[in-house]
Parts: C-alpha cells; structure tokens; sequence
C-alpha cells in the first residue's frame, strides 16, 4: 500500500479508538505532509524527514510502506478492530445524524467527515454541530450557523447527501438554544442536555419533555449524558422519570438516540428496553468528532440488536426521502 494511505488508515483507526487526538492529528498531519509525493521521492530520506508534519513514528510507516508491506503498527491497530464482533443490523444502517467538525469542537474540517462517511458506505449524513451555549466547544452562532449550512448544501455528491443540521443544547427549561427560525430551516435536529446533569429528578424530568414536545426536535442525544469509561473518566446518569419523557418522545415522534461512543453507553441498557416498549423511535448514531469514529456505529448497532430493536424502528436504517418526510413532519 502506498505510504500516504497507510497513515491515513492509521488516523482514522486512532480516532476510532479515541486515542489521544495529538497521536492522531499527528498522523493526519504526515498524511498530508506527503501526499501527491511518488515512491522515488519518498525514499529520499533526508527530504522526507524536513517534512513539516513528518516525525519518527510517521517516519518509520513510510519506510515500511515502502518496503512492499502492510506497516506493523497498522496491522495492529487492524486486529483490534477486527476482533470486535459486527451485529447483522450495522449492514441495515444507511446514515448518521450526528457527527461534528472543526467548526465546533470536532478535529478535522467537514469535507474530511465526508469523504469518511462515503467510504463507510453511508447515504447520507447530519452535520450537527454544537450551539452557542456551549461556548467549550466554540458552539456556532447564528452568524456561523447560517453561513455553514450555504457550505453544506454544496457539498453532496450522487449518492451521497450532506445533511443540515446541529446539536442544540437543552436549556434549563426546555427551550433550545437557537433561533426558532434557524431551526426550521434544518434537515437534522439533534438536541441534547449539557450542563445542569445533576439537576433534580423532578425539573430534569420537566425539562427533557418540554424539549421534545416542541417544534423542532427529532431526535434526542444521548439522554442520560454518563460516561462509563475514557479519558473524561466518568459521570454518573442524569435523573428523570424516563417512562415520561419516553411516552412523550413517542407522542411526538422524536427518536431516542443510541449513542454509540463506548464511553457513553448511552442510553443503558434498561432504558432502551423502555423507549422500545414505550414505541419510541431510535436514531443510532455515532457521535464523532473525527472522521474515523463514524466507524463507531458498530457498536450502537450491536446494543440495538442485542436489546432486540427492530430495524423499522430506527430511522437511521431508513432511505433518505422517508428519512427527510419524518424530519419534515408537522408537529
């Protein structure tokens, strides 16, 4: 393989392992440093090695790839990945309705998030990324917003659909922190709670179900906002009744999402039990904020089939026209 793909592969896997973003950014950045380089040229050492964005480990991939082989520390990180078993259902799914980019606190620019999702075989997918309030994440401003979406309708290929979108973040009361009108104007709204995790069962309760009984939103991220693992280290789940919010999840149409990040797990296990008798809808969705954690629908799909969730229930199996009608629906 050519050394330039092999340090790609080994960004996206890195990412894909939430690895340190540094570790993969670096192998990004070498990727780039050589791409559109010939093997003759590669094998100028010295020259390669004055590469802004070449450094000893991207080094060492680039004289392995060059030797004719797959390089080691790549044939690694493809067995890690390999050995995670993949449910029948990931076959099923044809989208994502929640990723980010650089323009809030992803680590890659879209068009990178793009080409990632086609070559995962998606049709489409949801740029949604974070709103003004969650000013750690350089959430977008109206300003940003709109010019953002003129960017993403230009940026679909045949076969392919970029999709408008954002995840709002849940206010204290309900209310969701964009302009109603900017809103409107989307395919996608992901709307998640941010701060305020430990709020009282009661008002949090309140507040999940004032979010999803309004106009706008189609799907709720990961409703409980733990973490079980990872570098964040963790946090335990939100309280709320969780029939409640559920049954006006349903009436409304709003998808529950099943966050595939394995530091989130989110929702656990029970209450996905209780969303699918509850006749929810369900969005699995990969939550990436690199071009190779996409991949990590993997491992929504594998909790969806495992707590039995039917493939016709979760839109993110659905063709694009009936995707856009249910987004496009009267509230």
């Amino acid at each position: 393989m050519h050394a330039h793909e092999a340090l790609a592969e080994i960004a996206a896997l890195l990412e894909r392992e939430r690895s340190s973003k540094y570790r993969s950014k670096a192998f990004r950045a070498a990727a780039d440093a050589i791409a559109g380089l010939s093997d003759e040229e590669l094998r100028d050492t010295a020259r390669v090695r004055r590469l802004k964005g070449v450094g000893d480990s991207s080094l060492a991939v680039i004289q392995e790839a060059l030797q004719g082989g797959v390089p080691a520390y790549l044939l690694d990180l493809r067995e890690r990945v390999g050995a995670e078993k993949q449910s029948s259902l990931r076959s099923l799914l044809r989208g994502d309705l929640h990723s980010h980019s650089d323009w809030s606190d992803g680590l890659t620019p879209i068009d990178l998030m793009v080409d990632a999702a086609r070559s995962l075989g998606h049709e489409y997918l949801a740029l949604t990324d974070h709103s003004p309030r969650l000013r750690v994440a350089n959430g977008l401003s109206p300003e940003r917003l709109r010019t953002q979406i003129e960017m993403v309708r230009g940026l679909s290929a045949p076969g392919f659909t970029l999709l408008t979108g954002i995840e709002v973040d849940i206010l204290d009361h309900g209310d969701l922190d964009q302009e109603p009108e900017l809103l409107d104007e989307l395919d996608v709204v992901v709307a998640s709670a941010h701060s305020k995790l430990r709020m009282e069962r009661a008002p949090m309760t309140r507040r999940l179900i004032a979010a999803v009984s309004g106009p706008h939103i189609d799907v709720l991220g990961h409703v409980t906002g733990r973490l079980v693992e990872g570098s964040r280290g963790t946090r335990p789940p939100s309280a709320f009744d969780a029939k409640a919010v559920f049954d006006a999840c349903a009436a409304h149409g709003v998808a529950v999402e099943i966050n595939s990040r394995p530091e989130r797990q989110d929702p656990p296990d029970e209450l996905i039990e209780l969303a699918l008798r509850a006749g929810c809808l369900f969005a699995i969705d990969s939550d990436a904020h690199a071009p190779g954690q996409l991949s990590l629908v993997d491992h929504g799909a594998a909790r969806a089939e495992a707590a039995g969730v039917p493939p016709e229930r979760i839109v993110t199996t659905w063709p694009l026209e009936r995707l856009l009608e249910w987004t496009r629906r009267n509230r």
